[in-house]
């Protein structure tokens, strides 16, 4: 997955947003202003910050050399992909499942905007 690809997958999801809060460099993808995900596009290698279950997220550790504890973040509920050595459909759904838990912790009236109850 490319830069591009990762920052047009997150752009795909409802309500998405990018951002820069921190430095022009760090790409914040939001969506009704919480963060479920955070890169350094021109970075080598790619890497994302994505937020995760903490049972799956231990798992994932486990399972995979490219996935650490969130760099800078709650490490019980984020990590680092290391993008470019995990298989592209892994890596969408961990950013799909990132986007999902952040839109759960949303009012019901903001999720049922999303389409997502």
């Amino acid at each position: 997955m490319t830069p591009a690809e990762l920052r047009a997958f997150c752009l795909g999801f409802n309500a998405a947003v990018e951002e820069f809060p921190f430095t022009p460099e760090t790409s914040v993808f939001k969506v009704l202003g919480k963060v479920f995900a955070l890169s350094a596009l021109d970075a080598e290698p790619l890497k994302v910050n994505l937020k995760c279950e903490p049972e799956l997220a231990v798992r994932l550790r486990e399972e995979h050399e490219a996935i650490v504890p969130g760099w800078h973040m709650n490490k019980r509920h984020w990590n680092t992909v290391t993008v470019g050595t995990l298989p592209d459909a892994l890596v969408r759904e961990l950013v799909e499942d990132s986007y999902d838990l952040v839109v759960a912790g949303l009012p019901r009236a903001e999720r049922l905007r999303l389409d997502r109850p």
